[in-house]
């Protein structure tokens, strides 16, 4: 009885350890994404405790300075708005343009992280993958400009914009190539980076 005892005692420590080694990978919980572009600057706090691997990605590529030079590469309209704006493939920085969105061979892969709490509602940041395999994020990410409830349960949300709506409003407003959702004027990531919010400006 006592060994059993002591089987539970050691899962459920491992259990502890686990949740805390996944969130201390996922940083300081005070500190947000700064999005520089040419269009104007987008402040994003994160989602540690519900996709916890996601903002370790995106902090981790950011702290890189992989997001420098990338490119908004797909604007997502209906036919009365727009629904999302789509960044975050090093293709965007000097590749073909029909390449963008489809990421490089060898990028490192996150595993779904679907919350049943959070939706897909106007600010929400969430990471792109390939359509028939939940588990191939990787850099790519979009934000919504207006709510998407068909996007609910299907797409790892890890954050949220709390500052420069307007500015993803006027770039999901953009106008785009003919029968493409790719901007007619690029809109470039200057500089991606992570800070504490106080010490925000």
């Amino acid at each position: 009885m006592k060994m059993k005892s002591d089987l539970l005692m050691v899962c459920l420590l491992l259990l502890v350890a686990g949740s805390a080694a996944c969130s201390a990978s996922a940083g300081d919980p005070d500190e947000v994404a700064v999005i520089e572009t040419n269009y104007g600057r987008i402040v994003i706090e994160f989602f540690p405790d519900q996709a916890p691997k996601h903002v370790a990605n995106f902090k981790g590529l950011a702290k890189d300075g992989f997001y420098d030079g990338t490119k908004f590469h797909r604007l997502v309209k209906d036919k009365i708005r727009g629904v999302a704006i789509q960044g975050g493939d090093p293709n965007t920085i000097n590749g073909d343009p029909t390449t963008w969105g489809q990421g490089q061979p060898g990028q490192k892969t996150v595993p779904a992280e679907i919350s049943d709490d959070l939706k897909h509602d106007r600010g929400i940041v969430s990471a792109a993958r390939r359509g028939d395999d939940k588990d191939s994020a990787t850099s790519q990410f979009f934000i919504c400009s207006s709510p998407e409830p068909n996007w609910d349960g299907q797409y790892s949300i890890f954050g949220r914009v709390v500052d420069g709506m307007n500015v993803v409003d006027t770039i999901v407003r953009a106008p785009v190539w003919p029968r493409s959702d790719r901007p007619l004027d690029p809109v470039v990531v200057n500089r991606a980076y992570i800070i504490r919010r106080a010490d925000l400006k």
